[in-house]
């Protein structure tokens, strides 16, 4: 008779990290910021504002599936969430040095601390700065390096498609959207 072979240990799901819940409370807020910037402050969104948007919403969309897809391990969202979150930190650090060389004007943020994009940037390190620390615990070093390429890719994609690649912001009317200084 042989030995009978040894069942399977089911996997105990583990509960989503300190950090994990740390980067789906900052992506939440980045994302009613963003919109109270238009629905509450009445501002337009540029194409490059629009893209920073559409990269928190994922975020935000992979972290709430994890959160209540029990079948899902905790430790795989964040490295799930990190390309969306790199693609929006570098699209904004994109939008901010236009700011910054003054090849864009953009409007205050909320509570008119900085600029819209100022504070985007600000939100966004802190947002995949948690999603790092989560996939650090798991010395998942290649993971984030792979996140961060395909990241990349992502904001290049989106930057390159506002063609051109600094959109045309010659908006002499508007003061409530993004749009190239006034000289």
């Amino acid at each position: 008779m042989s030995a009978p072979e040894p069942q399977p240990t089911p996997q105990i799901p583990q509960e989503p990290s300190i950090w994990l819940w740390g980067a789906m409370f900052v992506s939440l807020i980045a994302l009613a910021g963003s919109l109270y910037l238009s629905l509450g402050m009445g501002l337009k969104a540029c194409p490059l504002c629009l893209y920073q948007r559409t990269f928190v919403m994922g975020v935000v969309g992979v972290l709430a599936v994890g959160f209540f897809v029990k079948e899902l391990q905790p430790r795989a969202l964040s490295l799930l969430a990190l390309p969306l979150a790199v693609g929006a930190l570098a699209v904004v650090a994109w939008h901010e040095y236009l700011e910054q060389t003054g090849k864009l004007e953009c409007p205050r943020g909320v509570l008119g601390v900085g600029t819209a994009p100022q504070q985007s940037l600000a939100i966004l390190a802190l947002l995949v700065a948690l999603l790092v620390i989560d996939q650090l615990r798991h010395q998942r070093l290649m993971g984030v390096l792979a996140t961060f390429v395909l990241g990349g890719l992502l904001a290049f994609s989106a930057i390159k498609s506002a063609i051109p690649p600094i959109p045309n912001y010659d908006l002499t009317v508007d003061e409530d959207m993004c749009r190239k200084p006034k000289n």
